[in-house]
């Protein structure tokens, strides 16, 4: 219970003095900076996330076709 109480003291105290940062111009120009950064990283995992779904998707559908054709020539085979 006194680590909750400690981690909520030092979440409130770390946006305090963040409030009190950002009003000055190298606090503004920080945040900013941190906020360009985060975006661009999301950017970059969500990129990589739809390429990587693209390969999967297409991997199924070749695998689809290849158990599509196994198939068909099982089916030719049990004539």
């Amino acid at each position: 219970m006194k680590g909750l109480l400690l981690l909520t003291v030092g979440v409130a105290a770390g946006f305090v003095i963040a409030h009190q940062v950002s009003k000055t111009p190298e606090g503004q120009k920080f945040f900013a900076d941190v906020d360009q950064k985060a975006r661009e990283f999301g950017d970059a995992v969500v990129t990589g996330y739809k390429s990587r779904e693209a390969e999967l998707r297409d991997a199924v559908a070749d695998a689809q076709g290849v158990v599509s054709d196994l198939s068909a020539r099982a089916r030719a085979a049990a004539k």
